[in-house]
């Protein structure tokens, strides 16, 4: 039987519609990741997806798509991508989970310590929140604070109380716990200097990604970490989006400022759930049994070094070694900003339209009239973008996103960016089918 494009008149969603339905009843909020959930895409949008290869994907219902975001950009290297599944398929008919370590860990570890700058001592888990909340752990320990700093720009951190409760989305989290974490502003290192001034002593670390939509100036981040050192507060960055994808060995490689922790996931092993926690001995074996000091319960998880997921994250870095996969990433994404440019300005949509970040990392933003962000236009233009056979709550790219992909894509933003204009001057209530997508943090459903 063949499958169907998007575009297709003969398009269907019914059993993902049913699928979603029932997913609403037994699971909170319709999906297990809240920024795959309904309320962030079109009411077009499919509503589950089957199976991937390299940048396609197929929804329940047999429609393909051209995917961007690849699994909220934990798929680097495309989905089934041959040398992971071979090498995960190998790993697992020799078993996946022991009473004592297997041999693979120290072999992934070593080769993490080889990668990652600052990395001296390294441990393992499933998700990036998991490894943060330890890094903060460690923090809190190593300095006897209770205090942690958060770049206040960025967008999430962990899904524990110490950050969530500074989201709107804060409910079930008691003011105490709130009241411990404070904010700095990103390339502001008078915000950082007013914060310390204002919490001497007691800060315990500071937490940022160490870029995202801006590159960092004026050496905020060499400044940041003196002003760290200074006050005896330890620097952890957020490595889950930079980390493979600014650089193999991360944003501390490519920006010359090794923190004291650092944090990775998504990329790592190209989807399968693999995190780790990377940093400096002195502050990393305080969750051993090698020191004088009282110790950290430090990432004792029952599935962090499953054999399979390891062996993924190994043929990873074996791939963006051999395959010049982060260049790959940087060249793909800059063919697409280009063309996002020209249909930006044949539209006449400057200032209402564009993308940010690097090449490796395009995300859209979306203005109304007033150059304001509109929820209601970001989903015109995702609605139009799905019509076309593009499913895209970002432009992040992946290995296999090909040439002909990305022109595919360009053709069809230039299109729904016709559509878009016309909702910007006419009133997006003309053109929008259904409710406009959510943020994730909003107090109420």
């Amino acid at each position: 039987m063949r499958e169907k494009s998007s575009s297709d008149p003969a398009r269907t969603l019914e059993k993902g519609r049913a699928m979603s339905r029932r997913a609403h009843e037994i699971i909170p909020g319709g999906a297990h990741t809240y920024a795959k959930g309904d309320d962030q895409f079109p009411i077009n949008a499919p509503g589950f997806m089957a199976r991937g290869k390299g940048c396609h994907a197929w929804d329940a219902d047999g429609n393909e798509y051209i995917e961007y975001g690849m699994g909220l950009r934990a798929v680097t290297l495309g989905h089934a991508f041959d040398p992971v599944v071979a090498a995960v398929a190998e790993e697992i008919t020799r078993g996946s989970n022991f009473t004592r370590p297997s041999v693979i860990e120290l072999e992934y570890a070593e080769m993490l310590c080889e990668i990652i700058p600052g990395a001296e001592m390294v441990k393992f888990a499933k998700d990036g929140s998991d490894t943060l909340d330890a890094a903060v752990r460690l923090a809190r320990a190593h300095t006897g604070r209770d205090k942690i700093a958060i770049c206040g720009d960025q967008p999430f951190f962990s899904t524990s109380d110490w950050f969530i409760g500074t989201t709107e989305m804060n409910a079930g989290i008691p003011k105490w716990i709130r009241e411990q974490t404070v904010k700095y502003k990103y390339n502001d290192v008078a915000s950082v200097r007013a914060m310390f001034d204002q919490h001497p002593g007691q800060i315990a670390c500071a937490v940022l990604e160490a870029a995202r939509i801006e590159e960092p100036r004026d050496g905020f981040l060499s400044e940041l970490q003196k002003l760290c050192r200074a006050n005896g507060t330890v620097l952890i960055f957020d490595e889950m989006i930079t980390g493979f994808r600014w650089h193999l060995s991360g944003a501390q490689h490519v920006y010359g400022v090794v923190p004291d922790l650092s944090t990775w996931g998504k990329a790592m092993a190209n989807g399968f759930a693999l995190s780790a926690l990377a940093g400096r001995r002195e502050i990393m074996e305080l969750g051993g049994s090698n020191h004088s000091r009282e110790r950290v319960f430090l990432l004792s998880t029952t599935h962090g070094a499953e054999t399979h997921a390891i062996a993924a994250g190994i043929a990873t870095a074996r791939c963006y070694r051999e395959l010049g996969v982060v260049e790959a990433l940087h060249e793909r994404g800059a063919r697409l900003r280009r063309g996002v440019e020209r249909a930006v300005a044949e539209n006449g949509l400057q200032g209402h339209f564009g993308v940010v970040s690097r090449d490796c990392n395009l995300l859209f933003f979306t203005f109304d009239a007033d150059k304001k962000p509109s929820q209601p236009l970001r989903t015109v233009f995702q609605q139009e973008l799905i019509r076309r056979g593009i499913i895209a709550p970002s432009f992040v790219v992946s290995y296999s996103h090909t040439e002909a992909d990305i022109d595919r894509t360009i053709e069809a933003i230039f299109e729904s960016l016709a559509i878009y204009k016309r909702a910007l001057t006419e009133g997006h209530e003309k053109y929008l089918e259904g409710r406009p997508v959510k943020p994730v943090f909003r107090r109420f459903a």
